[in-house]
């Protein structure tokens, strides 16, 4: 699962980046504009926005956000504890509120309830698809009962299928999720690994919920 961290505060931040990495990948900026362009690419599954950032701050952000009809959840980092600025971050779309200072036990419990309200994990943590469980532990699967070894990139790109069961997801989506603003491949690479996680999956019949939408990406559905 993927998280992406706005807080302009440099210690701060990379104290969450340790909290969070060992759970988690953790993408950061430290402004609003940086933020809003990485948040506005729709690749996280919890945003945590502080609200007094430099340029943009965390309100605009997320109204931003929420006019793209972008839904991830977001929850609120800030000093402010006052009412009036609680009610106000919610009523702009966003999920929960977290005011400074906080300890890491409580981040995390809060992010997980943020991950289970929005049905990408269950209680237990696990993230399931019909008859496909993941391994979080092991990075492998489990299909009707039987294990399957995968590569990290198949198991980060058939979790993030799941998380977004019934969900359009463009190439562009998928490669800046999977592989990364930064990578030094191209966007082909991800036909290719739809390919293999298809051909893994065939034997159980669950290869054609991996559905083409022609020109835009793909969507995991049961046909």
């Amino acid at each position: 699962m993927k998280i992406l961290v706005v807080e302009d505060n440099a210690s701060l931040l990379e104290s969450i980046r340790q909290i969070l990495t060992d759970e988690y990948e953790v993408d950061t900026a430290n402004n609003g504009e940086d933020g809003l362009f990485m948040a506005l690419q729709g690749i996280y599954d919890i945003i945590l926005l502080d609200v007094m950032l430099p340029g943009l701050d965390g309100f605009e952000i997320v109204r931003k956000v929420r006019e793209a009809k972008i839904d991830t959840s977001v929850l609120f980092l800030t000093a402010k504890d006052g009412l009036e600025d609680r009610v106000r971050g919610l009523e702009m779309g966003g999920d929960d509120y977290l005011v400074k200072p906080f300890q890491a036990p409580e981040l995390k419990a809060r992010i997980r309830a943020l991950l289970r309200r929005s049905g990408i994990i269950t209680l237990s943590q696990h993230v399931k698809y019909r008859g496909i469980e993941l391994l979080e532990k092991e990075k492998d699967i489990s299909v009707d009962g039987k294990v399957i070894k995968m590569t990290s990139k198949q198991y980060e790109l058939l979790e993030y299928l799941i998380q977004n069961k019934g969900k359009i997801l463009t190439r562009e989506q998928i490669f800046d999720r999977i592989w990364g603003f930064d990578s030094d491949t191209t966007i082909a690479i991800v036909e290719v690994f739809i390919h293999h996680l298809r051909k893994k999956l065939e034997p159980f019949d669950y290869h054609k919920d991996i559905q083409t939408v022609r020109g835009i990406g793909y969507m995991l559905k049961q046909p």
